[in-house]
């Protein structure tokens, strides 16, 4: 504390200047809030990490999914294509030149993979580890493309994930 009158500093609790000898006024108190405090709000990252991992392991199903219908329509176009359709006669309603069978085997591939890696980069944000962003970030951009549910999750990824203060964030909570 400093004295108003001349200056001189004053040791808390003292109630007159040692200098001048004026009577030290008693600190007021700031004025308390009308409104209840709140508790601050966690970090972005924080707060929507858990529902990150989760929307990763669900898109990783969806893409199994999705996959394995892709599959079952394009052997069910060949299937038609070589013999008889499902009623007995021959059906020409899916036909397809014989060079989409070699599709299936990439349809496959794809989905199996993007399938896996989202799987991945989901239990990887939900444990926490320090190589699961860069991942999760990676695959963000990618299913930008998959409309509308891919840029959904794209999207949010890159809103939790992408800015510099989501990296720090993230790496101090991340586990190597």
């Amino acid at each position: 504390m400093i004295c108003q009158s001349c200056g001189t500093p004053i040791a808390i609790g003292s109630r007159f200047c040692p200098k001048c000898g004026a009577q030290v006024a008693a600190p007021v108190p700031p004025p308390q809030p009308m409104y209840p405090m709140y508790p601050p709000r966690p970090p972005r990252v924080l707060r929507n990490l858990q529902i990150l991992g989760i929307l990763w392991c669900i898109f990783g199903a969806y893409r199994i999914v999705a996959g394995l219908i892709a599959i079952t329509v394009l052997r069910m176009s060949s299937w038609s294509h070589y013999h008889y359709g499902f009623w007995g006669w021959h059906s020409n309603v899916f036909f397809w030149p014989p060079w989409m069978d070699g599709l299936l085997p990439l349809v496959f591939l794809i989905s199996g993979a993007t399938a896996v890696l989202a799987f991945i980069a989901g239990f990887g944000l939900l444990s926490r580890r320090s190589w699961a962003r860069v991942l999760a970030i990676v695959l963000a951009i990618l299913a930008l493309l998959k409309f509308p549910l891919g840029t959904a999750l794209g999207i949010y990824t890159l809103w939790v994930l992408a800015p510099a203060q989501s990296r720090a964030e993230y790496d101090s909570i991340a586990e190597p």
